[in-house]
């Protein structure tokens, strides 16, 4: 249980509803109480009108009928607070579930990137599916069953007593025997529990990654290999839920022996009471009655510890996530309308913790606030690390990055990132219209804005040709795009959002030469001001940039403009002589 304490903040929350939902259960259950009682009471009044005479049949019908129309009001009276109490409980549980998924969804999107590189996708939406819906089942079904059972387990209990003290002693002797079951079974159930939520959670990850990456599986024509694959994961899965359906199947036959012995013993020991006039035969009938009503909270014990050990397990998952914490410390201050945005590279030095590749040692470099800096280099000179730093989607391990006077570590990150638009190299689109992927950018956006944003992207015109123009469902990743289409419409997003910086990391790829030339020109001529990153393994991108730079294993090896740059032998030389070469043939 010590795992799920973490949410009883939760049930401070509700603890108006779940008080209401505690009251309703003793009122349901003291009701349903009645029915035994008058049950007996008839018996013991037609015992008494066969032996003794003493009442005559009119008075006989009468009690009777009394009696049961006692009965039909109790069993609706109970029936109604019975269904009040599952309008309180199980609508809590429902609330909580809400709350659990949006606490996790939200610590979700404030960890940093190394977390995500380390987690693969279907086990956080396993996390945030499967595993809530098991600990809401703590929090609903059995809160509601649970109290349900204590307070009739309880009633019950105190009212045999009251009625017949060695009968209920004597009857009551199995539940010991059951209470030592189950406490030693809960914890091959929680060892269960946990196999098959693990086991759940690498069959998603399978699915999720071969559905998403399904064009590949088929081109390359293994969809027999994956589907073996599938199915050694699948049977796992099978497998462990198979053992935990075989640890729980031996609570109901046993409790239902017990139950059974209990019947045995009210009938023999309230027999012998009865043959020494200790106890009215009406008795006998109602403690029958009972037994069989504590049959559904002693059954519901088996039930309930198999869904807390279940829950427990789930929640120990969640709060492994829930306990992960962001290598990106949010800052405390803000930019202000401080004109001066130059950004400043101090001695940075940066590796992946994940591979322990070094990108950046001492490196500095100043992009002055409202130019245009041009990067190529080779693969893993580290290009994408540069911007990566810029927008904090990760910290350099010494050194620092300053915008205006300020480091960005102490800056907000949010305001850090609203003065931000990035286009990484893979664009991701979600699936949703053209417009609302677009507006991602600016969620206040207009209409206007939204086709200005496609128009200085050079897409607006193929957008209209679309059946439906903006309001064009994607598909997943954008895949009913072409290439250069998807670029584009993830480059209009990130003009719409008017940022004071631009990160354009090797974006313009799949494009044509005349679509790029037109795009770089509505930069030049829209975006004067701002100060734009431009990362290209193609020349023409950057030919037109204030300052370009060349990186070679983290370190500028040649900076200047277009036409300096060409004045010297290097690698920016050479590259434009090749690129030229292969336009020209």
């Amino acid at each position: 249980m010590r795992e799920l304490k973490r949410l009883n903040k939760f049930l401070l929350k509700y603890k108006g509803k779940l008080l209401l939902g505690l009251l309703i259960t003793i009122i349901s259950r003291v009701f349903s109480i009645v029915t035994p009682r008058l049950v007996g009471d008839s018996m013991t009044t037609i015992e008494n009108y066969l032996s003794l005479s003493n009442i005559s049949i009119d008075e006989l019908k009468d009690v009777l009928f009394f009696n049961i129309v006692l009965i039909i009001g109790a069993s609706l009276i109970s029936g109604f607070f019975t269904f009040l109490m599952r309008q309180t409980i199980i609508n809590v549980s429902r609330f909580i579930e809400f709350d659990v998924k949006n606490e996790i969804f939200s610590h979700y999107q404030s960890l940093d990137q190394i977390f995500y590189k380390k987690n693969r996708t279907g086990d956080l939406m396993n996390r945030i599916s499967e595993d809530v819906s098991k600990v809401r089942m703590y929090y609903g079904p059995v809160l509601m069953y649970g109290t349900n059972a204590v307070v009739l387990f309880v009633i019950i209990i105190f009212y045999m007593y009251s009625v017949a003290p060695k009968l209920t002693i004597y009857s009551l002797i199995p539940l010991p025997i059951l209470s030592v079951f189950i406490y030693r079974i809960s914890n091959l159930i929680n060892k269960k529990s946990t196999l098959v939520q693990e086991s759940l959670s690498d069959l998603s990850t399978y699915s999720q990654e071969s559905f998403s990456g399904i064009s590949v599986l088929k081109s390359f024509n293994i969809q027999d290999i994956i589907l073996n694959k599938f199915d050694k994961y699948a049977f796992n899965s099978f497998k462990n839920s198979l053992s935990l359906a075989k640890i729980q199947a031996w609570f109901f036959p046993i409790i239902l022996f017990l139950i059974g012995l209990s019947n045995l013993i009210v009938i023999y020991i309230g027999g012998k009471e009865f043959i020494d006039g200790n106890i009215e035969i009406g008795v006998i009938a109602e403690f029958i009655i009972y037994v069989n009503m504590l049959t559904w909270p002693v059954t519901l014990v088996g039930w309930v510890t198999s869904i807390v050990k279940q829950a427990e397990a789930s929640q120990k998952r969640i709060n492994e996530f829930l306990d992960s914490k962001t290598s990106l410390r949010n800052g405390t201050s803000r930019l202000g309308d401080n004109k001066n945005k130059d950004i400043t590279f101090k001695n940075v030095s940066f590796k992946y913790d994940q591979t322990g590749i070094e990108i950046f040692k001492s490196f500095n470099l100043k992009i002055r606030s409202g130019q245009t800096l041009g990067v190529v280099g080779k693969v893993g000179s580290g290009k994408t690390s540069l911007v990566d730093l810029i927008s904090r989607i990760y910290d350099p391990k010494k050194g620092d990055i300053f915008i205006g006077d300020k480091n960005i570590k102490s800056i907000e990150i949010s305001k850090l990132r609203s003065l931000i638009s990035y286009v990484p190299q893979n664009n991701f689109l979600f699936s949703e219209s053209i417009k609302n992927n677009i507006e991602f950018g600016n969620p206040y956006s207009s209409i206007d804005d939204i086709t200005n944003a496609a128009k200085l992207a050079e897409v607006d015109l193929e957008i209209e040709k679309f059946e439906n123009g903006y309001n064009t469902i994607l598909g997943e990743r954008g895949v009913t795009l072409s290439g250069g289409q998807a670029q584009r419409i993830s480059i209009a997003r990130s003009f719409i959002k008017d940022s004071e910086i631009y990160l354009f990391d090797d974006c313009f790829s799949s494009l044509d030469s005349d679509t790029e030339d037109r795009i770089l020109k509505n930069l030049k001529n829209n975006f004067k001001n701002k100060t734009l990153i431009i990362i290209s393994h193609r020349i023409s991108c950057v030919k037109d940039a204030d300052n370009i730079i060349v990186l070679d294993n983290g370190k500028i090896i040649q900076s200047g403009s277009h036409n300096q740059l060409l004045k010297n032998k290097g690698y920016y030389k050479d590259l434009y002589l090749k690129q030229n070469s292969e336009i020209n043939e």
